[in-house]
Formats: C-alpha cells, sequence, structure tokens
C-alpha cells in the first residue's frame, strides 16, 4: 500500500468542516497509513456539516502530549471556526512549523490556510483557499491562485468540500514522495 508505515497527524477543534476530515482521512487510510486526531484537549470535538453543528468525535491525542516529529505528514481541515481557534494556540502554530522546518508535507483545505498564515509559514509559497482568505493570504506573502487545488514542495491547499476528491487524491501522492527538499519556510 502506498502509505503503509506513514503516520498523519490530523489537526482540529470544535468547528471543524466534517467533509474535510473524513474524506481524506479515508483517503489515506485506504493507502494504509495510519491517522491520529490531534485537538486542543482529549475532550469530544464539535464538528460542523452543512452550516449545522454536527455530531462530536472523540481526538485521540491532545497537541501537548505529543511531538511533531512523530508523524510524516500533516492534514489541516477547515471550517469557519476550527481555524480561528487553532491560530490562537501557540502549541499548534510550533507544531505546524515543526513540518516545514523539517520539509515535512502539510495540506491544508478551505479556511484552514489561516492557521498557516498565523504559523509564519506562507510568504513566497503559492496557495488556494476558501476565496474569502485570499486577501489574507496574499497580505502575508503567498501567491494565492483560483485552483482546485495547488501544490508547492509539500504543501498541498485546496478552496473548499466541492474540490475534495482532487485534493485526496493529491494528498495521498504527496506524502508518499514524503520529505521535499525546498519545504522549509
Amino acid at each position: 500500500m502506498l502509505l503503509k508505515g506513514k503516520r498523519i497527524a490530523i489537526v482540529v477543534t470544535n468547528g471543524f468542516e466534517e467533509s474535510e476530515l473524513y474524506q481524506p482521512r479515508k483517503a489515506l487510510e485506504a493507502t494504509g497509513a495510519e491517522t491520529e486526531i490531534i485537538s486542543l484537549d482529549t475532550g469530544a470535538i464539535r464538528r460542523w456539516s452543512s452550516r449545522n453543528s454536527g455530531e462530536k468525535l472523540k481526538g485521540d491525542l491532545d497537541i501537548d502530549s505529543t511531538a511533531a516529529e512523530h508523524y510524516d505528514a500533516l492534514l489541516l481541515p477547515g471550517g469557519v471556526y476550527n481555524p480561528d481557534t487553532l491560530r490562537q494556540s501557540p502549541s499548534v502554530l510550533a507544531f505546524i512549523q515543526h513540518f516545514f522546518e523539517s520539509a515535512i508535507p502539510v495540506a491544508a483545505i478551505c479556511h484552514a490556510p489561516q492557521v498557516l498564515i498565523e504559523a509564519e509559514v506562507v510568504r513566497d509559497r503559492e496557495h488556494t483557499s476558501y476565496p474569502s482568505i485570499k486577501t489574507d493570504l496574499v497580505n502575508a506573502g503567498a501567491r494565492w491562485r483560483d485552483k482546485p487545488v495547488v501544490v508547492d514542495n509539500g504543501l498541498v491547499t485546496s478552496r473548499s468540500p466541492k474540490d475534495l476528491p482532487v485534493f485526496c487524491s493529491k494528498i495521498v501522492e504527496e506524502f508518499a514522495e514524503g520529505r521535499h527538499a525546498q519545504h522549509v519556510a
């Protein structure tokens, strides 16, 4: 299997977009990856689906009880509330920065690049995102593209749930490739 033996960190908190976690996770696990849900604490996390609050999901680990070096890739689902909360956590920002400093693949969809902006890892990189955060990315020094998926040296970004098929395919490919020499922010 393409991702057999790879550990993928999925960082989320309350308000994550349900489809942006479950569909990529299913694609990763179908190719052999082991995924772990990491959140701000070990309590239940409320998901979001089609403008409605969904059922709760239990995280596997809290951000302060794991280390980024234990993972082969990072997935950041979007949602409106999820990234807004995550970007306020110094622990989450440090976790994300480790992936960029170590040239380890990262994938972010929809509003999730807001967390990347706060982690200061977007400058001089190509991105796409939900249209409402285009200006935020550009102001942070990113080169924004209106495409279903954009890849920049191991960083995979996508616009919204409608782009999930191509996003899922591309993250499997990039995560299988592993470290990217030019990935360092």
